[in-house]
């Protein structure tokens, strides 16, 4: 059935946009939100850590980056403090205990119409951009770097400030 659904094709890459009648915004660009790099936190930061660092800071969540570049996952504010008051994770344990694992990732060269469709699941996604990186040796491979995180409140923002009407 998901392959009849096309704002889940459309999220996951199958299906360029079809739709007739389109808002203005749909097939602007994701650099056009003007984000913020996002605070980055390392696997082993503890969860005591993470609450302190995201409240000192103002941010509601961060995306969880191994050293390698590697992205892990997602930590926000209100699931550490769930997770520890509940007893599921220590305030001492790493954040790994308690990240989401299940997100979605889109690029700066993406649509904020496919922006619009992963939103309507998903409370955030992170926004990669693909960098080459070159070893000593001459040899390349691609990175997947984080350049942020956007929200629903983001895209609504951005829509009402520009609105055509």
């Amino acid at each position: 059935s998901k392959l009849l659904n096309d704002k889940w094709m459309i999220k996951n890459g199958f299906l360029n946009d079809v739709w007739e009648h389109k808002p203005w915004w749909w097939d602007i660009k994701v650099q056009k939100l003007n984000l913020s790099a996002p605070l980055i936190l390392l696997p082993e930061v503890s969860c005591q850590k993470a609450i302190e660092i995201l409240q000192e800071k103002g941010y509601d969540q961060a995306p969880v980056v191994a050293e390698s570049g590697l992205i892990l996952g997602m930590v926000t504010l209100s699931n550490t403090l769930t997770s520890v008051l509940a007893g599921n994770a220590h305030f001492s344990d790493p954040v790994t205990k308690i990240i989401y694992d299940q997100f979605s990732k889109i690029g700066l060269e993406d649509s904020l119409g496919k922006l619009s469709c992963i939103l309507e699941n998903d409370h955030f996604a992170i926004v990669v951009h693909q960098q080459m990186q070159f070893n000593g040796d001459g040899s390349s491979f691609m990175k997947q770097m984080v350049f942020g995180v956007v929200t629903a409140m983001d895209l609504l923002t951005f829509v009402s400030r520009h609105d055509k009407k």
